[in-house]
């Protein structure tokens, strides 16, 4: 039994099939109009590979990423007419369409649709998360960039993720991931309600009634959602609530295709939409948080937060990052995340390069077979660009970049000079900061971990890129009210200092925010005035890798003119900086046997010398570019996500 087969009544019929930019996506066209999950019998997609069903013994669930579970082949790219939504899950998608279906704006539907993926993927977002999200408004032809990212609590010190006290210099237990002491004030709500406020047509209050109604009758856990629980078990079981909710009752994770109801998730979303957001930053809900973040059972060391850092949360608006790449603009977050950044700096380096003669060979639906150069290349530029990442980027709130803005580390003459440190001959292994003086020191990259995008147009041309996240698969192991409570903060860097004392740019500060790599997008045509008409939107989760994940599908757009689908299905690659290069060894392009000694693309990069990671990779991109028609749109194969829109 296949992937699809497992994910329950609801899903193992799913894909709403729409004509698309060079095809069709797999089933026949739905008689029930736009926005309507396909009849049962409509054929699954093929697949290859098979979700994670088992824990290998060198697995910890408390450190290590979100799960790969498998790739879909043969995925087409959807084709819509004047509005798409994209998600990480069917029932996020539907319900996003339907809100767009009935006249909502783009910040109408990511509201429901966060509410539904807070319920059917809890393991990768919700409410008790953050989030950051790029709009565009298409009457002002603006850009906003909104930041609703976790903060630390007043009462955290820069040794809080070190020690429980400094009279009890212990580590945190049981670690400091699955204690209180990673819990974050939560944001996404708040930077929700603010975009609603600027952007929403269709009142709050409605837009949660679809979550609301999933939890009080039911959904049926899905194959990855339900290989997630598998793999959080232990964790899971220590927390009370998660307990009874993720476990049956002798401890072992309930399968996919059980139906689980939520009825505290829906009293929460209840609240929240006849009261708004202060609902959850205060009363009941806000009590609820704090006495679950303080919560010292089975020994958890507890959290210092109070209910006067949710009363005091505020949501941002931000200037978002923009330039040029290949005659596009491309915009992105600042900080406090690192994946706007990462990503443009990224973009400015490879544009010194000719990668147009560098395209896959072989396309096919799946993206074609990347070439050992293409991959060289882009991967060099990553390790540049996160050098500078690791050093320099925090919370600006808190941090002073070099030069005194973002700017000076895309700035053109800089990202000249970084071009020139590639070597087509061999890989650099790890790449050295720009030295602009900044009385910063570097500090080892943070392991982050899982997330969730969405991306999304309207019929009014506005978009929405959202990337949400409760940080770990199942963030801090902590539920309560019916949802996840975040692990964000253990996305600072523990050790506050270096070795010679200098302080670390991403340590823990009474509230910070910690750094991400968050990286949703939107491009544009240029124009002689400037800003052209929108042409993209997409974004993916990944934790530290999310900013290779953009640009992989960045590229594959722009340089190799692949669709939305093949950009998202295209082999994974990239590089941090460190003499890694990872290679999706969950693609069945990549021959892993013999740990890729038989395959030609691993080998050329060894001969260059990279050491190629060939470990399943976790993205899950979602991208919607702009068509002769209207729009074409692709998900990621390696998660369970959908594209929607009326049909082209």
């Amino acid at each position: 039994m296949n992937v699809w087969s497992r994910v329950g009544a609801l899903l193992a019929a799913v894909m709403l099939s729409l004509t698309g930019c060079g095809g069709s996506q797999v089933g026949a066209p739905s008689t029930e109009g736009p926005c309507e999950l396909v009849p049962n019998g409509t054929p699954a997609p093929k697949t290859s590979g098979a979700p994670v069903a088992t824990v290998p013994s060198s697995r910890n669930p408390a450190t290590n990423p979100e799960i790969a579970t498998g790739y879909r082949t043969d995925m087409t790219v959807v084709r819509t007419a004047h509005y798409a939504a994209a998600t990480a899950n069917p029932l996020a998608t539907q319900v996003a369409c339907r809100v767009l279906r009935d006249g909502g704006t783009a910040a109408d539907a990511v509201v429901a649709a966060q509410a539904v993926l807070g319920l059917v993927e809890p393991q990768s977002s919700g409410v008790g998360g953050g989030g950051f999200l790029v709009y565009f408004d298409a009457s002002a032809g603006s850009v906003q960039a909104y930041d609703g990212r976790e903060v630390a609590p007043a009462a955290a010190t820069e040794n809080y993720l070190r020690w429980v006290s400094d009279v009890d210099r212990s580590a945190p237990r049981p670690n400091a991931r699955a204690s209180g002491r990673s819990i974050g004030v939560p944001g996404v709500l708040r930077m929700l309600e603010m975009v609603h406020n600027d952007h929403g047509r269709t009142p709050w209050r409605d837009l949660f009634g679809p979550a609301v109604a999933l939890a009080d009758n039911g959904f049926d856990i899905s194959a990855r959602m339900a290989a997630a629980i598998s793999d959080a078990a232990p964790p899971l079981h220590a927390d009370p609530q998660a307990r009874e909710y993720f476990l049956n009752p002798d401890g072992s994770p309930k399968p996919a295709g059980t139906r689980l109801t939520n009825p505290g998730y829906a009293k929460t979303l209840s609240t929240v939409a006849s009261a708004g957001a202060d609902a959850f930053y205060t009363g009941d809900i806000a009590h609820d948080i704090v006495a679950a973040a303080n919560d010292t059972s089975n020994g958890r060391t507890p959290s210092l937060m109070t209910l006067e850092d949710l009363t005091g949360y505020l949501a941002k608006r931000r200037q978002p990052l923009c330039t040029s790449y290949r005659g596009r603009e491309i915009c992105g977050m600042p900080t406090p995340s690192s994946g706007g950044v990462a990503v443009a700096a990224t973009l400015g380096i490879l544009e010194h390069f000719a990668l147009g003669n560098y395209a896959p060979s072989d396309v096919d639906l799946n993206g074609g077979r990347p070439t050992v150069m293409g991959v060289h290349l882009i991967a060099e530029a990553e390790r540049l660009a996160y050098a500078d990442r690791d050093k320099y980027v925090g919370d600006t709130d808190f941090v002073a970049m070099p030069g005194g803005s973002l700017n000076t580390l895309v700035d053109p003459g800089y990202l000249a000079g970084r071009a020139a440190l590639i070597s087509p001959q061999h890989s650099m292994g790890s790449a050295e900061p720009g030295d602009f003086g900044a009385p910063t020191g570097t500090a080892p990259p943070v392991p982050e971990h899982g997330t969730s995008h969405l991306s999304v147009v309207d019929s009014y041309g506005n978009a929405a890129a959202l990337t949400t996240t409760v940080e770990s698969a199942f963030g801090s192991f902590h539920m309560v009210d019916g949802f996840i409570l975040n692990n964000q903060l253990s996305d600072f860097n523990a050790e506050p200092r270096t070795a010679d004392g200098s302080p670390v740019a991403n340590r823990v500060e009474p509230g910070k925010r910690p750094r991400s790599s968050m990286a949703p997008t939107l491009v544009f045509d240029r124009s002689p005035a400037g800003r052209g008409d929108l042409y993209a939107v997409l974004g993916s989760p990944g934790g530290s890798m999310i900013p290779q994940f953009v640009v992989k599908a960045l590229v594959a757009m722009l340089d190799w003119g692949l669709n939305p689908q093949q950009a998202a299905s295209l082999v994974d690659f990239g590089a941090a900086n460190s003499p890694q290069t990872n290679l999706g060894g969950e693609d069945p392009e990549i021959n892993t046997t013999d740990d890729g000694d038989h395959d030609p693309l691993v080998q050329g990069l060894r001969a260059l010398g990279h050491r190629v990671n060939l470990a399943a990779q976790s993205s899950g991109l979602s991208a919607i570019s702009r068509s002769e028609s209207g729009w074409c749109g692709g998900a990621d194969p390696r998660r369970e996500g959908m594209v929607m829109g009326d049909t082209a």
